[in-house]
């Protein structure tokens, strides 16, 4: 069900922004917007993950650098199968993590120094598998091009704003339509951007909790996070990645809009998601066994 929502959103947002092209120049400029898209696509594909770890000053680090970080990452890509990632340490005082990469054998996860420093082994195992969990479902490439496509809709619409389109019928000059081009698409296109972010990042919550075994690990990290959260930020965070971290990187004090205008869901309801699963888990467990449940 998250899938089809999910691809059913990144569908409607392509359909916007090849509307706005198209109310912009007309059926040529549909087919230009459409190839704009492709283009981005293939940039974010190929080349997202090295930007975003370079911005964020990523250091990446090995098995001597950086020995309990490295073991809990192969212990979990060996429990689920994965190649093994590229595996960073920001050098940042927030506790927050990410990871990147266009498929699970081009991929990097990342956690800053803060979040090492402020969770426990357990804890850390959790966050470090809810990144994988991205990684496995292809989250970050989807999260990346919804990104790119919305901030695409803002930028047409701010040309049909200053009247650099080119109209070329009377139903161009419609004031309305000016208004739906230039205020609605792009709210509607962040609204379906933040959406698709949120669905992921509730599977992912799920993804950790069956990788670990325990939902509790990541419920206490996660109450860790937002309350660390609710008065720091990381200062060069940037709104295309910040879907991408684990909790909000403005701080949740700066995330108090709508539900609708959230990258991620409020940290309470994921918290009390993995309550919920921790009790089916528990109740599974006692029924079939502990091996009964990892083959599920």
């Amino acid at each position: 069900m998250e899938i089809f929502k999910t691809c059913f959103l990144m569908v409607g947002l392509v359909l916007l922004f090849m509307f706005v092209g198209a109310w912009i120049g007309g059926e040529q400029g549909m087919i230009m917007a459409f190839l704009v898209a492709l283009g981005m696509n293939f940039f974010s594909y190929f080349f997202s993950d090295k930007l975003v770890l370079k911005r964020y000053n990523a250091i990446e680090v090995d098995e001597n650098s950086a020995h309990g970080l490295y073991a809990i990452v192969k212990r979990l890509c060996q429990k689920t199968s994965m190649p093994m990632p590229r595996i960073y340490i920001i050098p940042e005082q927030m506790p927050n993590a990410f990871a990147t990469g266009r498929n699970p054998s081009h991929a990097a996860v990342a956690a800053t120094e803060g979040l090492l420093n402020l969770l426990d082994e357990n804890e850390v195992e959790a966050v470090l598998a809810h990144e994988l969990s991205h990684v496995r479902h292809y989250d970050i490439l989807t999260g990346t091009i919804a990104a790119v496509i919305a901030g695409a809709i803002a930028m047409l619409a701010n040309f049909a704003q200053f009247g650099t389109m080119n109209r070329e019928n009377s139903q161009r000059n419609n004031a309305l339509m000016m208004i739906i081009i230039a205020v609605v698409m792009p709210l509607a296109a962040s609204v379906i951007q933040m959406a698709i972010s949120r669905e992921r990042e509730y599977k992912a919550d799920k993804g950790a909790a069956l990788m670990t075994g325990h939902p509790e690990w990541l419920a206490s990290a996660l109450n860790k996070l937002e309350n660390y959260s609710r008065s720091y930020a990381i200062q060069n965070a940037s709104p295309q990645s910040a879907h991408m971290f684990i909790v909000n990187p403005f701080g949740s004090f700066k995330d108090k809009f709508s539900g609708l205008f959230r990258t991620h869901p409020s940290t309470s309801d994921r918290i009390v998601r993995l309550n919920e699963l921790a009790q089916q888990l528990s109740t599974s467990h006692r029924n079939h066994g502990a091996s009964g449940f990892f083959r599920r």
